[in-house]
């Protein structure tokens, strides 16, 4: 496992992460991250959300996942205060956009029980249009990724999702409607299938 050098700072430690994200043995970085203090990676594998290379951005969202969900283990309110950061770049006011945010909370969720019990209505809510709902295409597609991944973990806490999955199976969009699709197999296989009849219909016109 390669270990950090503690001298890095500023932009010399952020470009270390990236470097690391994109190592052959990604399993291998995710353990060095995992050993480092949390509030030292954490700024900089934020900002690599926003990354235009695809495997520096997944890898990023991974590497949150694992690191929060370790932080939530031993200091579950400063595990609190990453989620509500991520809820407030979700936020109109932050000025952001929030790239990459909506999969991160999903990827965290999945890896930790408490955090996912606490946090599901809210990420939940940026699917619900009577909800935080998220207007921006690519950021619905990230929302209904995070709540995939957390759907692989705890099915159970997201059956009152299903309803608003359901406007997604008939949206011009081809990958919202995936996204849906395949959430909705995760979330109960064959008592969903009423729910998946819009889709069908679309797939045989």
């Amino acid at each position: 496992m390669e270990k950090i050098d503690r001298e890095l700072k500023g932009r010399d430690f952020k470009r270390k992460v990236i470097d690391l994200l994109k190592a052959d043995d990604f399993a291998g970085v995710l353990e060095t991250f995992r050993s480092c203090p949390a509030r030292r990676v954490i700024n900089p594998l934020f900002s690599c959300l926003c990354s235009t290379e695809p495997e520096i951005k997944w890898r990023a969202i991974t590497a949150l996942g694992v690191v929060v969900a370790n932080l939530a283990q031993d200091d579950m309110e400063s595990a609190r205060v990453v989620m509500r950061r991520m809820i407030w770049n979700l936020n109109d006011e932050s000025g952001g956009i929030g790239w990459g945010v909506p999969e991160t909370m999903g990827e965290v969720m999945a890896r930790h029980k408490g955090l996912a019990r606490e946090y599901v209505n809210i990420l939940v809510s940026y699917i619900r249009e009577d909800g935080n709902f998220l207007e921006h295409e690519p950021l619905q597609q990230g929302a209904l990724w995070g709540v995939g991944r957390l759907a692989q973990t705890s099915p159970e806490l997201l059956q009152n999702a299903v309803p608003h999955l359901h406007p997604f199976l008939s949206s011009e969009n081809a990958t919202l409607r995936g996204l849906a699709a395949w959430i909705l197999g995760l979330l109960g296989g064959p008592q969903h299938e009423s729910e998946l009849e819009p889709l069908q219909e679309r797939d045989s016109s």
